[in-house]
């Protein structure tokens, strides 16, 4: 069951974990980030510009849909 992550600095420790992130983008300008660590899938839920500007410069594989 995915854990669901409110604040963007907390997601952001998270995304260091990360070994996957994947990227999709909803109707309008909302997006959801999602980050598998190898302990559990964590989403946020944020705008579109906000995803691509959490997710520049990552080192991790990034996968948007």
């Amino acid at each position: 069951m995915p854990i669901q992550v409110r604040s963007k600095e907390e997601f952001e420790k998270k995304l260091d974990q990360a070994t996957e992130v994947r990227v999709v983008k909803g109707r309008g300008d909302s997006a959801k980030v999602k980050a598998r660590t190898p302990d559990a899938l964590y989403t946020y839920v944020t705008t579109a510009a906000e995803a691509d500007s959490i997710t520049k410069g990552l080192k991790t594989p990034i996968i948007d849909y």
